[in-house]
């Protein structure tokens, strides 16, 4: 891993409103600590949010079935939580499913920075992490699970998908070992 890019995934006001307190304060410390860490190397940060118009018109099935009102165009709930420290020189990308792949520039931005490994990190595991990195393996890029940086609102289906992933379609590492792996790399 010489030339990571970190995605981070759907930090949004509207997913976390509901979170534990000190949950939610650990896991936000930690992205911005990895994020940091990852400029710091003078890697790429990218941040992936999701967003529906208000008549959800782009919006998936349940969504429109059920009239879910979230992460809606235009709203603060729609946006990176503000305690996370987004850098003028990160990417955004707004997504309208769970992969950061579907539909989206993902593709043509990573094209551009070329890494050698994507680190994932953000919510919910069981969702948008697991097919984001579904998606990224397919492409053949060597999958990093930020493991102190992921979380769910589900704990039973995070653990579930992170044995489900570990050592198949992405290596599971923590912040300290990533820390490692950059100085070794250079």
């Amino acid at each position: 891993m010489e030339r990571p890019a970190l995605i981070v995934i759907d930090m949004l006001n509207d997913f976390l409103a509901e979170w534990e307190p000190a949950r939610k304060a650990r896991l936000i410390q930690s992205i911005n600590e990895l994020a940091e860490m990852i400029r710091g190397h003078g890697h790429s940060v990218m941040w992936i949010r999701q967003e529906f118009e208000p008549d959800l018109s782009d919006a998936f099935l349940e969504m429109k079935a059920k009239g879910i009102r979230s992460t809606i165009k235009g709203t603060r709930g729609s946006q990176i939580i503000s305690e996370l420290h987004v850098a003028a020189t990160d990417v955004v990308i707004v997504k309208k499913r769970y992969s950061a792949f579907f539909g989206t520039a993902l593709d043509e931005a990573l094209a551009r920075i070329r890494p050698d490994a994507i680190i994932l990190a953000g919510i919910n595991t069981h969702a948008c992490i697991r097919t984001t990195a579904v998606d990224a393996y397919q492409r053949d890029w060597a999958v990093i699970l930020a493991s102190d940086c992921i979380d769910s609102y589900d704990g039973e289906h995070h653990e579930i998908s992170m044995r489900y992933m570990k050592d198949k379609l992405a290596v599971v590492l923590s912040n300290r070992e990533i820390r490692g792996a950059l100085r070794r790399a250079g």
